[in-house]
């Protein structure tokens, strides 16, 4: 699991408040981050629920020079947190999916991890919709297929004590984090909006992606198995492969090289191997 990290979890606590999103583009959802005009390909990574872009940070340092990893913050927390996060999936993956043009100017894929996997998949279909480009590939990971029943038990309206324990079973939530009253005050409005997210999302029946996919699992998950990962199958018209990792849903965090590797021998960097001039 990864190091808690108090001053990431915590930039600058203000209050949530006002309307989800931001009318700053792009910038609102890679905070701090200048785009590479050299990047060969940019790696969109979204979050799982309860989580920030700071999941992802390693990332920068182990994926190749030519691929720019670009970790989204969702509103409400990390760099976010002044906002008020989304409670629906409709409305963050359109507002996502109409600020990103300046992403899109090159090969670019998109990953997501459970809630987030989720996400990455209405992105490109909404991206689809909306006649722009399409990923290279998406990666998806231990996400519930879309359309089908998840084992967590509905936690967006839960008691505090129910959501704890939940997170405390899922192995994903630094001990640190779980036992300090403070900041748990602060992070469990965001993971019950994601949760909302989650339990709220009503699958449209729609043609397969044109796009590559890849799912990837933790082999001792207990929230979405194998069998389960499968069924993702049906949802791209160019292939799909699933890969298993050592580890129960959050897996990510131990085995961040062998995905990024993953990630990197999946695409087909032929034409994107190098550095833009």
């Amino acid at each position: 699991m990864a190091r808690f990290d108090r001053r990431r979890f915590l930039v600058d606590r203000p209050p949530l408040a006002g309307v989800p999103g931001s009318h700053d583009g792009w910038r609102a959802w890679l905070v701090g981050q200048e785009l590479d005009p050299h990047a060969g390909l940019r790696l969109l990574c979204l979050p799982y629920a309860g989580g920030a872009a700071a999941v992802y940070r390693r990332w920068h340092d182990i994926a190749p020079s030519h691929i720019e990893v670009c970790p989204v913050e969702l509103p409400g927390r990390g760099r976010r947190m002044a906002e008020a996060p989304f409670v629906r999936l409709a409305p963050l993956v359109r507002t996502l999916a109409t600020s990103i043009d300046p992403l899109l100017d090159r090969p670019f894929a998109i990953f997501g991890h459970s809630m987030g996997g989720l996400v990455a998949f209405e992105l490109a279909r909404a991206l689809r919709a909306l006649g722009k480009p399409q990923p290279a590939h998406l990666f998806i990971s231990a996400a519930t297929a879309p359309g089908e029943p998840t084992a967590l038990p509905p936690l967006r309206g839960a008691p505090d004590a129910e959501v704890k324990r939940e997170l405390r079973a899922l192995d994903g939530t630094p001990r640190e984090l779980l036992d300090n009253d403070d900041l748990m005050s602060v992070m469990l409005p965001v993971v019950r909006a994601d949760f909302s997210v989650l339990e709220t999302y009503e699958y449209r029946d729609e043609p397969p992606l044109p796009v590559p996919l890849t799912v990837f699992g933790g082999a001792a998950d207990p929230v979405v198995s194998p069998p389960a990962l499968n069924r993702w199958r049906g949802q791209s018209a160019r292939g799909c492969r699933l890969q298993l990792f050592p580890g129960g849903h959050f897996f990510l965090h131990a085995a961040a090289t062998g995905v990024v590797g993953a990630i990197v021998r999946a695409l087909d960097l032929k034409a994107v191997s190098t550095r833009l001039p």
